[in-house]
């Protein structure tokens, strides 16, 4: 028995050693790893709770929206801006708010609302479409070059043939009528030649000319331009751009 206890003794006195060298540290590990996992749970809770307060604020946006009450828009999406900007519902909270101001009148509010989105918005998605709209303001104003250098910036395939769209409708506007037939050219490539809008752009090619023959003559058109769609069209085009900025299809904004 007492072999038995010396062992035991001198497994304790092991194990004290141990403790002694190593036990401050493992206390730490255990101490990090605690705060690591109370940081995160916390974290989490943070980001909810700013994103369930950000809601609010943008279903108040959307309702001012649909009522056309620019001046509750503008407030609800300022305070939005000011207090939630990091979450996804503000750049979206921008981009109807500019519909509003455009449609108001107030272009310079309009390009002020896009211009945040393309500073701070984090999707890239966003970024793009504030970019279409931005151009489109550009154009109605006649600001040529600068919707085109707007238009210059990358932007992914789906929405390539919107891009070229309204490049050819800003060419076309400015005279500048043989890049515009092939602005219009390159966007019927990238769309859906079975749908609504492969058709008026189309149309709008047509009315300019039709498109251009390899060696840079004319192609004879197909549509008189008396039939066509002017080509400076306005906003309504019916521009298949995804609208990310209230509630679509497309789900609400992440959190």
């Amino acid at each position: 028995m007492a072999v038995y206890d010396l062992e035991e003794q001198e497994k304790l006195d092991d194990l004290k050693a141990w403790w002694n060298r190593w036990g401050n540290l493992v206390s730490g590990v255990v101490v990090a790893v605690a705060l690591g996992v109370f940081a995160v749970q916390g974290w989490r809770w943070w980001q909810g709770s700013q994103a369930e307060q950000a809601s609010v604020l943008f279903a108040a946006v959307n309702t001012a929206a649909k009522s056309n009450d620019v001046e509750k828009a503008k407030e609800a999406a300022g305070q939005l801006a000011a207090k939630f900007g990091g979450t996804g519902y503000a750049p979206r909270a921008a981009l109807l708010v500019a519909k509003l101001m455009f449609d108001a009148g107030d272009t310079a509010g309009a390009t002020a609302q896009l211009q945040s989105v393309l500073d701070r918005a984090s999707e890239d998605e966003l970024k793009q479409i504030a970019r279409i709209r931005l151009a489109e303001i550009q154009f109605e104003t006649k600001q040529y070059d600068n919707a085109l250098r707007t238009l210059d910036a990358r932007r992914d395939e789906p929405f390539a043939g919107v891009y070229e769209d309204l490049r050819g409708d800003i060419l076309a506007a400015a005279g500048r009528t043989s890049e515009a037939r092939t602005a219009y050219q390159t966007a019927l490539t990238k769309l859906d030649s079975k749908g609504q809008y492969y058709s008026f752009v189309q149309a709008k090619l047509d009315a300019i000319g039709g498109p251009l023959a390899a060696d840079g003559g004319k192609s004879a058109p197909t549509m008189g331009a008396a039939g066509a769609p002017p080509a400076n069209a306005p906003l309504s085009r019916p521009a298949t751009v995804p609208d990310t900025s209230g509630s679509t299809s497309t789900g609400a904004p992440p959190k």
